[in-house]
This record gives structure tokens, sequence and C-alpha cells, in this order.
């Protein structure tokens, strides 16, 4: 009777545990995604619990994976491919599939010999306006009346849980696309800025899809004898306020 009871207990044991069957582990690949992608908030006296050591990250695992393939984190809100921007936080496809395999696959731990040395972590900031310039604030098919050196972007008034594309429609008919966010979250909000700059010349409209969707600020750069822009472009927004009012109320 006891070896029976004795193997009973033995199966259930093995039976709790995932079976391994990837080869993908923390100590080696996803300790890494997490200290690049996740550690800045999820971490010890940072923003959210910490996920830095295996024993932290493991109850988490499908918690983990079903957010990444979501995108809900990390909060980066951009979708890829519209638009070109520093310091994107957003996984790439093979991150993803790392995760997901390792998920998968059990989510082993690994030898810890592997383990990367901790980073040095700074908690994450994002400022309103980038230095030497202005922002422009303007509404779904305003047209700028000169040419301006856009260095960022931040969404602006949109409803929270929106989906919006923004993009910009040169004189020439070419598009530029400035900004896609994809479920907008108010706690996330962000300045998004651009690889290199955008020249926008005068005449460039400004296209919101789903229309009317909110408002954009455009972060123009400073330049000596261009002090009027900034008020050339306000002109352009009012005009498209004053046809749009049923703008959502800023959030």
């Amino acid at each position: 009777m006891r070896r029976v009871v004795s193997l009973f207990v033995a199966l259930a044991t093995i039976q709790a545990h995932d079976i391994i069957t990837t080869k993908i582990t923390f100590s080696k690949e996803i300790s890494r995604l997490i200290y690049k992608r996740c550690a800045t908030c999820h971490r010890e006296g940072g923003s959210a619990f910490s996920l830095v050591t295996y024993d932290e990250a493991r109850p988490w695992a499908k918690a983990i994976k079903e957010e990444v393939l979501e995108r809900r984190m990390p909060p980066w809100e951009a979708v890829k491919g519209f638009g070109e921007f520093r310091d994107d936080r957003g996984l790439t496809q093979e991150e993803l599939e790392t995760i997901s395999s390792w998920v998968e696959g059990g989510a082993p731990e690994g030898d810890p010999k592997y383990l990367p040395t901790p980073p040095k972590l700074v908690s994450w900031q994002d400022p309103s306006a980038p230095k030497g310039s202005s922002e422009i604030i303007l509404a779904d098919g305003a047209t700028t009346t000169s040419s301006a050196k856009v260095v960022a972007i931040r969404a602006k008034n949109l409803n929270p849980g929106a989906s919006v594309q923004i993009i910009a429609i040169r004189p020439d008919s070419s598009i530029e696309p400035l900004l896609w966010i994809y479920k907008y979250n108010p706690l996330f909000h962000r300045t998004y800025y651009y690889v290199t700059p955008l020249t926008l010349p005068a005449g460039t409209k400004i296209e919101m899809s789903p229309p009317q969707s909110g408002t954009v600020g455009l972060f123009v750069k400073q330049q000596s004898g261009a002090g009027s822009r900034p008020a050339l472009f306000f002109q352009v927004f009012a005009k498209a306020i004053s046809e749009n009012s049923k703008l959502p109320a800023d959030r």
C-alpha cells in the first residue's frame, strides 16, 4: 500500500511540472530580453512587480506570453513599420517567437551560470517636448502653411482603446506615415522621436484614420528666422478645430 501511495505521489509531482520541450532557457535567452525590454519597470523598486530573476518570472510565464503577443507589453503602442522611431521598446517578431517558444516548451530555467550581468537600471522618462523644438497641435484635415522639420510626434486627445493611423500627404502626393497607435492607453502616453527628422513642405495635409479621432502634436525643430512658423501652424489648427466640434475631450 505504501508503495502504491509513493508511486501516486511521484506521478502527481511529475504531472505538476510542465514537460520541457525547448532548448530556450531563462538563463540564456529570456533573462536578456527581460533585462533589455522589461526591467526598467519590472524590477525591485520599479513601477511594476519584478521579473528580474527566474523565481520571479516563472509564475508569470503564461501571462507574459499573452501580454507580449497582444502587444500590451512592453507598453510601446506604436505599430512597427509605420514610422521609424528611436529607442523603440516594442518587441521584434523574433523576440516574440523566443518568448512564446520558451513558455510553450515548459519555461525552463537552464544553467544559472549563463545569466548575463544584471543591467544598471534607471527610471524611464519621457520628456513632453524635445529640446530645441516647439509643439504644434494639428487636427485631422489640417494643412501646413509653411515648411517644417518634424523631430517627434505625440498623439493627443485620443479615446482609451482607440487605434488611429496618422499620415502626412505632401503636395506632390507622396505619403509619409507619421504614427499608428494601437489600442491607446493614456497611462503609457509618450512622445515618439523619429530616427531621421521629417521634412514637411508647405501645403502638407495631416490625415487621421478613422477621421476626427483627435489631435496630434508635432514637435518642430526651431531654426533661426523661423519664429513665425508656430503661429502659422496654429492658425491652421484653429481652423480645423472650428470645422470639427466633436473632438474627444482631452484625457
